[in-house]
């Protein structure tokens, strides 16, 4: 097992906010109160709030497109927990040099499934949580205590036991149809309408041998042709498929919301083929 140095350096641990739970009530607020108070000069980022409410899939996509950007020794605190108050455990993982904390739902097996990981504990003592902790904001009263200890240095060995395994959370991955097309989902939509499916840009490019200029997608009955590279490529108002900023294959509207023009949700049909098919 490498050896654990949080900031070795001295420099601010930065703390990454990862929640469901909007900017309309004091959540948020109360979180960063907290880990301020443990420690004061911990850098705090909103990695985003507006996860859709118990959605851990959806959480587990944007950490996964995020984490990493962030560098050595943050501390990613993961609240969307649908199981808050129950049974299930508070889980520490270190991995791709970084900590993550999240209830044990799934959602950091999809990181540890990318990168594998380093260490894994089952978040245990009371030393480093809020007195009268509730049962229904564990968000402020243990994950944002424990993060900010962290932050300040604490040896995760002192938070509980090594944990042998986790839940697991399958997202949905792309199909390889008989005809040749690949058949796909989306998994995302973004603040701007676009909508991030499941296939890869690696996917695509191992999966044809076509140009990407010469694929076709095909989402709720309609054709968009070839695969730009940016959004202007197409005219304003007009449908454009490209490979995103995560590196996923995504339908947009230049000027516009993808996901308004075609009335599409999470978990619709998207199928990629050659223009000739």
């Amino acid at each position: 097992m490498t050896p654990f140095t949080l900031h070795k350096d001295r420099t601010p641990a930065c703390i990454a906010l990862l929640t469901d739970f909007g900017f309309k009530d004091s959540y948020v607020g109360v979180m960063k109160g907290v880990i301020q108070g443990i420690c004061a000069d911990a850098s705090i980022v909103d990695l985003s709030h507006n996860v859709l409410p118990q959605d851990v899939a959806e959480a587990a996509f944007v950490l996964s497109a995020s984490y990493r950007y962030f560098p050595a020794g943050t501390i990613f605190v993961c609240v969307v927990d649908p199981g808050v108050g129950s049974d299930r455990a508070v889980l520490l993982m270190r991995a791709n040099q970084q900590v993550f904390l999240a209830p044990d739902n799934g959602l950091l097996s999809v990181i540890a499934d990318e990168c594998g990981h380093d260490e894994l504990r089952h978040v245990t003592s009371k030393d480093y949580v809020l007195h009268n902790a509730s049962s229904t904001f564990h968000g402020r009263d243990v994950f944002a205590p424990v993060a900010a200890h962290l932050a300040a240095g604490l040896d995760p060995a002192q938070l509980g036991p090594a944990a042998r395994n986790m839940r697991r959370l399958q997202l949905p991955r792309p199909v390889r149809t008989a005809d040749g097309s690949l058949r796909g989902e989306i998994i995302y939509i973004d603040q701007f309408g676009n909508l991030i499916t499941n296939i890869r840009e690696a996917t695509v490019r191992r999966s044809f041998k076509a140009p990407l200029e010469g694929l076709e997608l095909r989402v709720k009955r309609r054709k968009v042709k070839g695969i730009a590279n940016t959004y202007a490529e197409r005219p304003a108002g007009e449908l454009v498929a490209l490979i995103g900023s995560s590196a996923y294959l995504e339908v947009a509207v230049n000027q516009g919301s993808a996901a308004e023009m075609l009335g599409c949700e999470r978990g619709d049909t998207v199928n990629l083929t050659t223009s000739s098919q």
